[in-house]
């Protein structure tokens, strides 16, 4: 299997209970479609209607599994939803939320993220009797949780358990037939946050997702925490994985995040936008033009033309249609892609010094075939600017990317390399010294271990 040209992020999750008795199925799909960008491969909700579960999900988009007729079907004052992203072959049985019965009723679990101890613990699992359906690692968490649940004495006991037991990025939504329970790796990787509508609690990966919902931010759910819905009790937080040294993926604000949600107390936008005006100190060019890649590259290219003076100008149109399902993963359909999916404005770049602005770089195949076509529609220069530190290295907590071998500034790369090899006139990226002056909240630390292997930036106070 080849690997992608980018960073893929695994999925998004959403959950919500209605303690009012109003059914969240429409109200969980609009979340899915606010998170699509984190996953588009397949997606899911399923719902419980006082122990009745409907689920409904597939392979394809948000809109093109959910419909006002499916939508419907989904009764109930409990569910959660889930959208995922795969590269290369996908398993129907893979496809969230996952969900079993066992002794104590029934169980349906969205995880974003990946354990990094799984197969060991599926191992020890299979060694002992169990049966999986699946390759993912959300179905280990289900037959920890199953087990655990029967010695344990409630869903969330159970659940504090397993995250004892396992290891890695992961933030996660368990329904069990009366509770919503929410919980985030001790490190914080991956974000999950709490929101509020009416008489429901809402959770999602971003809180752009409360936005498309209607739902108002409450808080963000802390590194290691659990929090649980019922009836009984309303909201109940437990706190006692809290407390490890943070280490929140900086890749998220670089890339996976929409610009408008804010995880953590960081403000996205203002993240890339920072980010470019710190690339245009560090990295200028003799230019007449500043042009982003859309859309990863916009909101750096508009700090980086704010701070050097530079006209900002659409010189690169991207249709928001192309798909490379069309085509195959060789390098033939790659290029057939592209060329689909972007176009450029010859008018903007024609007889231009043009500064290419995009958010980061892991092989360099989409830029090396944008700088070819912006010389083809006559810019004289193209100056490549990437908004974040080279990448050097994979990532070790599941996110899909290159071999090391393939990304294009490892191995000792000089920007005579990457410019040959890219075509581009000079190529800069941001100083990773640069990550502490961009605003972050200075509460947390950061995982830079794809351009340093270093888990715990602290940035400025």
């Amino acid at each position: 299997m080849e690997l992608p040209d980018s960073m893929k992020e695994e999925c998004g999750v959403v959950g919500m209970f209605d303690l009012g008795g109003g059914d969240v199925g429409r109200e969980l799909s609009y979340g899915l479609f606010a998170l699509q960008h984190r996953g588009h491969i397949s997606c899911g909700i399923v719902t419980n209607d006082n122990y009745r579960l409907t689920g409904v999900k597939d392979n394809g988009h948000v809109n093109e599994v959910f419909n006002a007729r499916t939508i419907e079907t989904l009764k109930g004052k409990i569910g959660l939803g889930h959208v995922r992203y795969n590269f290369g072959e996908d398993l129907r049985e893979n496809i969230q939320p996952i969900t079993t019965r066992y002794c104590k009723g029934t169980i349906s679990l969205a995880k974003n993220g990946f354990i990094t101890n799984a197969d060991t613990l599926r191992s020890a699992l299979e060694d002992d009797g169990a049966i999986f359906q699946s390759t993912r690692d959300t179905e280990v968490i289900m037959h920890l949780v199953a087990r655990a649940r029967t010695t344990c004495p409630s869903a969330e006991t159970s659940l504090l358990e397993v995250m004892e037991q396992i290891e890695g990025a992961y933030s996660m939504i368990l329904m069990s037939p009366k509770k919503l329970m929410a919980c985030r790796d001790p490190r914080g990787f991956r974000p999950l946050c709490m929101g509020k509508k009416g008489d429901a609690i809402v959770f999602a990966s971003e809180s752009c997702a409360l936005d498309a919902m209607g739902a108002e931010f409450v808080r963000d759910v802390e590194p290691g925490e659990l929090v649980c819905v019922d009836e009984k009790r309303g909201v109940t937080s437990y706190r006692v994985n809290c407390g490890a040294k943070t280490s929140l993926c900086m890749y998220e604000y670089v890339y996976f995040a929409r610009p408008d949600s804010i995880l953590d107390g960081n403000e996205v936008y203002s993240f890339r936008e920072r980010a470019g005006e710190l690339l245009a100190k560090a990295c200028p060019a003799d230019a007449d033009v500043v042009c982003a890649v859309p859309d990863g590259g916009t909101n750096f290219a508009q700090g980086y033309a704010a701070a050097s003076g530079l006209p900002l100008r659409v010189g690169v149109m991207k249709n928001k249609f192309s798909s490379r399902n069309l085509f195959s993963l060789g390098e033939e359909g790659r290029k057939h892609a592209i060329n689909l999916k972007y176009n450029i404005l010859r008018p903007t770049v024609q007889g231009k010094r043009v500064v290419l602005v995009d958010d980061s770089i892991m092989k360099g195949n989409t830029a090396r075939h944008i700088i070819s076509m912006l010389k083809k529609a006559g810019a004289k220069e193209v100056h490549l600017r990437i908004g974040s530190p080279r990448i050097l290295h994979y990532c070790l907590y599941g996110v899909q990317m290159p071999k090391e071998s393939d990304l294009l500034a490892a191995g000792g790369a000089t920007i005579e390399d990457m410019c040959r090899k890219l075509g581009c006139d000079s190529i800069g990226f941001l100083p990773i010294e640069s990550l502490k002056e961009t605003g972050l909240n200075p509460e947390y630390c950061y995982c830079t271990s794809c351009f340093d292997r270093k888990t715990h930036l602290k940035v400025n106070q």
